[in-house]
């Protein structure tokens, strides 16, 4: 078959077009930059703001919105330093300016310019920094049509910290902080503004795997980082409570990736770099820090298979060195319990690859013994990257039923509210779906 010469000048004309059209990478961009000075600057607080470079969306696909904001705000890391990093406000032409859901995109990488607020630019692909943002797109649209403003935080922060979750959490609730501050320029309902409900606005999370990790670490540190914050609610799905546990699961698998970029990722927040070159043997130095430069798409394609674990001179370093085992203890889940007042929704694949749905039971389990609220959902025949896009409907919509102030009944085969479970209890059955 001959090939169809309009067609392909037509895609190399859009391929010129996009590339064109690319902005600025994070790592050369000023707009990024972390002011010094920011000790005595409140957590939340606006340091510079901007339309975005280039529209938000991705060829074929560009969001339809009334408004899109960049916003530089001041955050904490997880050695509580002042630092900032980057909220991308979403407004929608028929926004509901009090009703806001924070979206946590998995970001899953070690480079900056793979920062969500670059990655939903059209164009950023161009740059080959195309991250999990791209797959992210549909629930991003889902929720602006019905008329959320959606904002979606760059919680790795300005070194690209993936895993340094206590940093994660931080950015999530500093990020809504930012958005009530946005007021002026983005119409977003302030905290107690007449009309937006007794409480205020209606503040949501959700996130999966990786946005999962930044929306359950925000909802454990709310009551003593940002107490006087309200969150109506945290939809997380594909939980990884245990990061050392993910290490033995994924090396020499397809996510093998997430090794690399996770150990890169606490180094730029714990700077052990130096534990790593030590124990880093010379034949894979450059494999490995290749992970600098790499999103989610190319270290899972870079690494997919490899025994990861086996580049270094002992197996068990992860496990058994005092600075890991203390970092990785430092940035698991369930150190805090959530506020009974935010409940959340738990959903889970039975058969998932990545994190065994045994350790986000007993986190439940601990969230519920604690006094938290939760709904919990173990779903059958799926998996980790299944389950993104076939659970996302049914987040959705447990989402809307708390927008909208609506009982959320029927969501969850286990539950407990402030402490109290209910329905199938503790040993309740899995719910295929």
């Amino acid at each position: 078959m001959r090939p169809n010469r309009a067609l392909l000048s037509a895609w190399a004309l859009a391929l010129a077009l996009t590339a064109r059209a690319a902005p600025a990478l994070p790592s050369v961009d000023p707009f990024y930059a972390v002011p010094d000075g920011l000790e005595k600057v409140s957590p939340g607080t606006i340091l510079r703001h901007r339309t975005p470079p280039s529209r938000i969306g991705s060829p074929g696909r560009l969001l339809k919105l009334r408004s899109s904001h960049q916003i530089l705000y001041r955050t904490t890391d997880s050695l509580r330093r002042a630092t900032a990093t980057v909220l991308t406000v979403l407004v929608p032409p028929n926004a509901n300016l009090s009703r806001i859901l924070s979206y946590q995109v998995a970001e899953d990488a070690a480079s900056i310019n793979c920062a969500p607020s670059y990655a939903l630019q059209l164009g950023a692909a161009a740059n080959a920094s195309a991250t999990a943002a791209l797959l992210d797109l549909g629930n991003i649209e889902s929720a602006l049509r019905r008329g959320w403003v959606v904002i979606a935080p760059d919680f790795l922060g300005p070194r690209a910290a993936f895993l340094a979750n206590e940093l994660a959490g931080n950015a999530v609730l500093d990020g809504v902080r930012a958005a009530f501050n946005s007021r002026p320029f983005t119409g977003i309902a302030a905290e107690a503004e007449a009309g937006a409900g007794a409480d205020g606005p209606t503040v949501v999370l959700w996130g999966y795997s990786g946005g999962s990790l930044a929306s359950m670490w925000a909802a454990e540190l709310q009551p003593a980082y940002a107490p006087g914050l309200r969150i109506a609610g945290v939809a997380a799905g594909g939980a990884v409570p245990n990061i050392t546990t993910v290490v033995s699961t994924v090396n020499g698998s397809p996510f093998a990736g997430l090794i690399p970029s996770g150990v890169l990722g606490l180094a730029a927040e714990y700077d052990f770099d130096f534990l790593i070159d030590q124990h880093l043997l010379p034949r894979h130095r450059r494999e490995f820090y290749g992970a600098r430069d790499m999103c989610l798409a190319g270290d899972i394609l870079a690494y997919a298979g490899r025994d990861v674990v086996g580049m270094f001179d002992d197996r068990s370093l992860v496990y058994t060195h005092p600075v890991a085992v203390d970092i990785l203890a430092r940035n698991a889940l369930g150190r805090r319990v959530p506020g009974a007042g935010t409940p959340l929704y738990v959903y889970k694949a039975v058969g998932d690859e990545i994190s065994p749905v045994g350790e986000t039971d007993r986190l439940v389990d601990a969230y519920c013994a604690g006094g938290a609220t939760v709904q919990y959902e173990r779903v059958l025949l799926s998996g980790h990257a299944l389950l993104a896009v076939s659970g996302a409907p049914r987040a959705l919509a447990w989402i809307d039923a708390v927008m909208g102030g609506r009982s959320t009944a029927g969501f969850g085969h286990r539950s407990c509210k402030g402490g109290r479970t209910g329905r199938a209890g503790r040993a309740g059955r899995s719910l295929e779906y």
